[in-house]
Formats: C-alpha cells, sequence, structure tokens
C-alpha cells in the first residue's frame, strides 16, 4: 500500500514538474508581453514609427546635390524596388514570407534549441523578414543568452503585431528602407548608389544579389573591402534564387560566372557641391529653429526627411568644377616644379622647418602616419611623414569661386576649394588682400564726390614715404604722361591710382567701405590704395553686386524653400529683404562702363582674346604682392563671379606674372566656365543680361584718351603740386629738390 502510494505521489510531482515546465514559457512570454522585460512598441506606435531620413538638398533644377543626415539613409516606395531584388531577399532571407503571419515556427524552433541552448551560430539566425525589421527598427541594447531569448521574444511578437499592421508589400518596403549595409549606408537606395552608382529600379539581378548577400555580414560581404567574399557569397544568394523558381538553372549558372562589377561612389564626400552643402546645413538649422511640424515638434534635420531646394544651379557648379580641373592641375604642375629647383628647394625646406616649430612637432618631424593625399589625378591615403605631409600642404594652390545673382542675392555656384574630402576649410570664408580688385571702390567713391571719368591723373614716380620707404609703382615698371580716371582704372595703374586716393582721402572711402559691407577695418596707408585691404570673396561678390545692379546692397540668398517629407512647404524664402543703397546709381553705372572697357582692351582682355567669351562682362583683376593671390571677379546684371587663387601661405607663390597674376591665374577659372555657358543658350538666357545703355547725360562720359603725354605747362604746375602732396605726406623732399629744376619741367 505504502509503494502504490509513493508512485502516485511520484506521478503526482512529476506532472506538477511538468505543468510548471510547460507553463514557464507561457509564463515568461506573457512577462514580456505585458512589458516586463521593458517596453513593448504598441500597434499606434508601428504604425506611427519613422526612419531616420536624411534630408534632401537639391539644385534650382531640382537635381540631388547632396544629403544631410545621422543615418545615410533615402526611403523608397515597394513599386521603386525591381522585381529581382524582392525575389533576392525573400529565397535568401526567408523562403515562406508569404505564407506566415510574422513567425515561421520550423526556424524559431530551430533557434531556440539550436542557438540559444546548446550555443550552435552556425545553425542559423532563423528570423523572419518581419522579426528582422522589428529588430532593425527598435534594436537591441544588451547581449548574452537571457537577453537574445527576450530579445527573440519581443522580436516575434513584434512581427505578428507588423503583420497585423501593414501589407506583405509594406513590410517588405520597411525592411529594405531600414536595414543598415555598413559604412553609415542605411536602406536600399543609399546602398545600391554607394556601390553601383545607379538608383534602385535599376539593379540587375546579379547587383541585387551582391546587396542582399552583404546583409550577413556587411562587412565580410562588402564589395568594397572584401570583393572576393561579396562575389561568393552574390552566388550564394543567385543558387537561393534558382533553388526557390525566382531563376533558372541556365540563367543562374550565367549569372554567377559574371564577374563583380561594381561603381564605387564615396556618397558621403564627393558630391559636386559640398562646401555649400555645409553652409546650407547651417543656414536650415537656423531658420528650422522657428518652424514647427504640424504635431507642434520640432523639425530634426537630420533624419525627418525634409527637402531643401537650394538657389544653386548645379549645371553652372559643374562648369566651374570642371573649369578647376582643367586649369588648376596644370597651375599646381607648375608651381611643384618651381619648387624642386635648389633655389626653390630652400625656400620650401625652411618654411616647413618653421612650420615644425611653430606647431611643436620638430621632435615628430619624421614620424610615418597615414594621411589624405591631395592630388588632381586623384586624392588618396598614404603613409607620409610629418615634415612631408607640411611640405605637400603648403604647396597646395588652394582656390574659390562664388557666383551670385546680383539682383535677388541668390548664389548660383560655390566652389569652395579643390577637394573638400583633403581641405575642408572654404576659400569664400578666407580673408586675403584684395590687391587691385579694391580700386573699383576707390573710383567708385571718386564719382560719388563728383570726379569725372575723363579727368586725368599723374603718372610720375611719387617719392619713397613712411618708415619702410614705400611709393607707388606701376606694374609694367613705367612712368609718366597722365590718366584719365577711366584709363588708370582700365588699365589697373597704381601711380595714377594712388593720387586719386590722395585727393579722395581715407575717411571717405573708409565710409564706403563699411557699407558696402566688408567686415575688415581699414588701416589708413599709402599703400591702401592699391589694395591691401582683406576681404573674403563673398564679401567681394557683395560688393561688387552693388556695381551690378545699379547700387544697392544685397544679402547673399542660398534656400528657396524647405518642405516636409511629402512635399507640404513648410518655409519658402520671400525674397524680399529691404536692399539699401550704398552707391548712387550714376557711380555705379560708370564704374559698369569702365571695367567694361577693361574686359575689352584691359587687363581682362584675355577673357575675349585667349578663352573667346563673347558675353557682355565687366570685370577686374587683382594679383598681390609678389604673385601671392590672384583675384579675378567679372559682373553683368544677372551674374557676379568672384574667384581667388593662392597657397595657404603668402611665402609660396609663383615667381612671375605669366603664372602668378590676376589675368594668368585667377582669370582662367571664370573665363573656362563662361565660355560653357556661351555654348548652353539655356544657361544663357537665365544667367546672362546685357548692359542697359548709359543714360543721356553719361553719353560721351568716357569719350576721351585713357593717356596722353603731359604738355610743358602741365609739368609747370606739377612742380607746385607735387611739393604739396609730399608735405602732406611726409615725404622727403630733400630727395626732390635734388633733381633740379629743369629735369622736374621736363622730366628724362
Amino acid at each position: 500500500m505504502s509503494i502504490k502510494f509513493k508512485v502516485k505521489k511520484d506521478w503526482k510531482t512529476i506532472i506538477a514538474i511538468a505543468i510548471i515546465l510547460l507553463a514557464l514559457p507561457v509564463i515568461f512570454v506573457f512577462s514580456v508581453y505585458i512589458g516586463l522585460f521593458g517596453h513593448l512598441q504598441s500597434k499606434k506606435e508601428l504604425l506611427n514609427y519613422k526612419n531616420a531620413t536624411a534630408t534632401l538638398v537639391i539644385s534650382s533644377e531640382g537635381e540631388l546635390i547632396g544629403n544631410i543626415f545621422s543615418e545615410n539613409r533615402t526611403n523608397v516606395s515597394f513599386g521603386q524596388i525591381p522585381a529581382n531584388l524582392i525575389n533576392a531577399l525573400i529565397a535568401t532571407e526567408d523562403s515562406r514570407f508569404f505564407e506566415h503571419k510574422g513567425i515561421d515556427s520550423r526556424s524559431l524552433l530551430r533557434v531556440l534549441f539550436k542557438s540559444v541552448i546548446l550555443n550552435n551560430r552556425s545553425s542559423g539566425g532563423g528570423s523572419t523578414i518581419s522579426e528582422q525589421l522589428a529588430k532593425n527598427m527598435f534594436g537591441r541594447k544588451r547581449s548574452g543568452r537571457v537577453a537574445l531569448l527576450i530579445f527573440k521574444t519581443k522580436e516575434a511578437i513584434l512581427a505578428h503585431r507588423l503583420e497585423k499592421s501593414f501589407s506583405k508589400e509594406e513590410i517588405l518596403t520597411l525592411y529594405l528602407n531600414t536595414v543598415s549595409f555598413g559604412e553609415n549606408i542605411f536602406g536600399i537606395e543609399t546602398a545600391s548608389r554607394r556601390y553601383f552608382n545607379k538608383k534602385v529600379e535599376l539593379l540587375k539581378p546579379e547587383e541585387s544579389a551582391v546587396l542582399v548577400g552583404m546583409l550577413k555580414a556587411n562587412t565580410y560581404y562588402n564589395p568594397r573591402l572584401h570583393p572576393g567574399n561579396a562575389a561568393a557569397r552574390r552566388n550564394v544568394v543567385l543558387r537561393q534564387m534558382e533553388k526557390y523558381k525566382y531563376l533558372k538553372a541556365a540563367e543562374a549558372d550565367s549569372l554567377c560566372k559574371l564577374p563583380l562589377i561594381q561603381s564605387f561612389k564615396d556618397i558621403e564626400s564627393e558630391g559636386p557641391a559640398d562646401y555649400f552643402l555645409v553652409h546650407v546645413k547651417n543656414e536650415a538649422e537656423q531658420i528650422l529653429q522657428n518652424v514647427r511640424s504640424g504635431s507642434g515638434e520640432k523639425w530634426n534635420l537630420e533624419e525627418d526627411g525634409l527637402i531643401i531646394t537650394t538657389t544653386l544651379n548645379l549645371t553652372l557648379q559643374k562648369y566651374a568644377l570642371e573649369s578647376f580641373r582643367d586649369h588648376l592641375s596644370k597651375m599646381q604642375k607648375r608651381l611643384w616644379e618651381q619648387y624642386q629647383t635648389p633655389s626653390g628647394e630652400k625656400i620650401i625646406s625652411q618654411l616647413v622647418a618653421q612650420e615644425l616649430k611653430n606647431l611643436n612637432l620638430e621632435r615628430r618631424a619624421g614620424e610615418v602616419n597615414i594621411r589624405q593625399i591631395f592630388d588632381w589625378n586623384g586624392s588618396h591615403s598614404d603613409s607620409i611623414t610629418v615634415a612631408d605631409s607640411l611640405r605637400q600642404a603648403l604647396l597646395i594652390l588652394h582656390a574659390g569661386l562664388l557666383a551670385i545673382d546680383p539682383q535677388t542675392g541668390s548664389v548660383k555656384a560655390w566652389v569652395g576649394g579643390v577637394d573638400f574630402k583633403s581641405q575642408q576649410y572654404d576659400q569664400i570664408f578666407a580673408r586675403r588682400q584684395l590687391a587691385s580688385n579694391f580700386k573699383p571702390i576707390l573710383y567708385a567713391e571718386a564719382f560719388e564726390l563728383g570726379l569725372q571719368p575723363c579727368q586725368y591723373l599723374d603718372n610720375d614716380s611719387v617719392a619713397p614715404m613712411g618708415t619702410d620707404n614705400w611709393s607707388p609703382e606701376n606694374y609694367d615698371r613705367t612712368i609718366g604722361g597722365k590718366y584719365s580716371l577711366a584709363g588708370a582704372l582700365v588699365h589697373s595703374m597704381n601711380i595714377p591710382t594712388y593720387n586719386l586716393f590722395v585727393n579722395v582721402g581715407f575717411e571717405s572711402l573708409d565710409t564706403l567701405w563699411r557699407k558696402l559691407g566688408f567686415s575688415f577695418d581699414l588701416v589708413n596707408t599709402p599703400s591702401l590704395a592699391l589694395g591691401t585691404a582683406e576681404a573674403n570673396i563673398q564679401e567681394t561678390a557683395v560688393a561688387y553686386s552693388a556695381f551690378a545692379n545699379g547700387g544697392y546692397l544685397i544679402e547673399p540668398q542660398n534656400i528657396i524653400s524647405i518642405k516636409s517629407p511629402d512635399g507640404e512647404i513648410i518655409w519658402q524664402n520671400p525674397f524680399n529683404y529691404q536692399k539699401v543703397r550704398v552707391l548712387s546709381e550714376r557711380s555705379a553705372t560708370l564704374i559698369s562702363a569702365i571695367l567694361q572697357k577693361a574686359v575689352r582692351e584691359g587687363t581682362g582682355s584675355a577673357m575675349g582674346g585667349i578663352y573667346g567669351v563673347t558675353l557682355p562682362f565687366a570685370g577686374k583683376t587683382g594679383t598681390s604682392q609678389d604673385f601671392s593671390d590672384a583675384w579675378f571677379t567679372a559682373f553683368n546684371p544677372k551674374l557676379v563671379i568672384v574667384t581667388r587663387v593662392g597657397a595657404a601661405s603668402g611665402a609660396i607663390h609663383f615667381n612671375n606674372g605669366s603664372y602668378g597674376s590676376g589675368s594668368t591665374l585667377a582669370l582662367p577659372l571664370v573665363a573656362l566656365t563662361l565660355k560653357k555657358v556661351q555654348g548652353n543658350d539655356t544657361l544663357t538666357h537665365q544667367l546672362i543680361s546685357l548692359f542697359p545703355d548709359l543714360p543721356p547725360d553719361l553719353q560721351g562720359a568716357l569719350d576721351c584718351p585713357d593717356f596722353k603725354e603731359k604738355t610743358i605747362i602741365n609739368k609747370f604746375m606739377d612742380l607746385f603740386q607735387n611739393k604739396k602732396i609730399y608735405r602732406n605726406e611726409g615725404a622727403r623732399e630733400s630727395k626732390h629738390k635734388k633733381k633740379g629744376f629743369f629735369r622736374r619741367l621736363f622730366g628724362r
């Protein structure tokens, strides 16, 4: 009897244990379901889920310029996804996708017993596409066997909810838009552009197989990093497609034999306007500080998939980039050759030594590091010493170009440097001496004071003055005679310009300088007349816009509108800012007329004579001391283009004007760009306008010789005028007197 009771008791214990063991998974799943192991998203939260989506930045023509993102992602619709990609995904990741309701029982059991209990990682993940989507959407924050079991359970529950909330097509679309491909690449559209440089809808079966293959391990099967692994994995995917009847055997055989072909695109740092993109991002963030979504939340520029339409004309931008490559690649080679001579080597070695000392890197001069090396044939990473890295950096010819509409302030082209990847400082904001690009401002103030273009300025040598014995000298070393104001500006003569500065006065010039929006404080020195004032490219473009638009100060505009992902305008640029008159229409018109003549006959004549640009433009060159920087500004009523070229250090420069002057180093960048515009009728119509005829009161204002010899009476009168000027400037009159009366009267 006691034995029977014991057996019966044992059976009860076994049954109780069995019931408990069977109940534990149910209790565990229920605990996960009610949130005891962390928040579980509701159906409503799933329906409101939104990927972190890159903001699209587009040109005025509607072309993509670049993206702003925290996760580099561009969402696509189901209709954009090719059938071969869907087939590859299902065959490889979830062959029963269209049969289950989010959970594949057979795969789940395999994971529970092999992966979790037996810790056999080779058994496969076993997750359905819906479960993988849940993982992609919300991630896993912990690791370990227990955590894995909790997350797997959560993902199974969420997968079931996803299946109830979305159609199969919507789940596939969500999955392909959320999945990571490594290298900060999210979503199939971005991956397609990264590895094959094409839109997702254009993917071929073998290309789709490569991308689906990456889902197993996005680094190990990365076609750029490990092409052999990627090709082998591609073939596995193709065989899976054959197995599940998405490909015929002959098709799979043929595709498996194809070589791995990719067109890798560095979409993070090789856009057509990356310097501009940085500026647009900063401006958009400021705009969005005061803009709210329909729900009252702040827009997130990096995650909300906004659409920013900019003022940039992508065609003009590409023309400018091509001109940079065509011209600067040649000039860079010439500069390198100059510094490979014994004298050049000595200069650069001294500069490198000084830089190492300034940066406290003398002990590390021979240390080797991997650095980005700029080269017009293709920038690349390489092992290089600290000293050689400095040498390479010092010898780079930097340049910037800005094109702007002088009527609205709309930026049309923005080239901030020669290579965004290795040279990220934006040259548009680099402040350098303006050189002769400053002169039109001085002449404009002279016209404001009532002077006439046909009044004449002396071109006689000026005695040294000041502590450094400075005196103006013409570029061509010539002296004597007189230049009209118009002629002196057309030919950029220094001595007449200095004499004009003496007559205009510093305070009057300084007032106009400030009105034109320059930030650098002028210094009252004689050399100011020739352009020792500093400014950046953007400030110069704004100032010259006043010459082009009749005397108004404009504000640069970069953004036309910002839209929500569904295309609703959330901010629109009204372009109605108050333009302030800073120059009389008469003065602006006269400067425009004179600088048109400078392009036809003066320092800008290479525009037509060498480069064949026949479009109506005014222009001014500038060459700073020792050819350290070269400038050129061209404008008409619809477009102002400013460019500057020069090394980072003023000590590095060409040693002659044949290569280093404004007309040979900077002007070609503008001329080559405009030559391309000239061949594009649509762009010509959009960006180019004829100058208006001179008004009746200015007809004939420039009808005088640029230069004329002095008469004896002129020379006699100069004796007294020159004494006055030299005395005012503190010059050494003793040197002047030693020349003798008749020598001063008749010259040499």
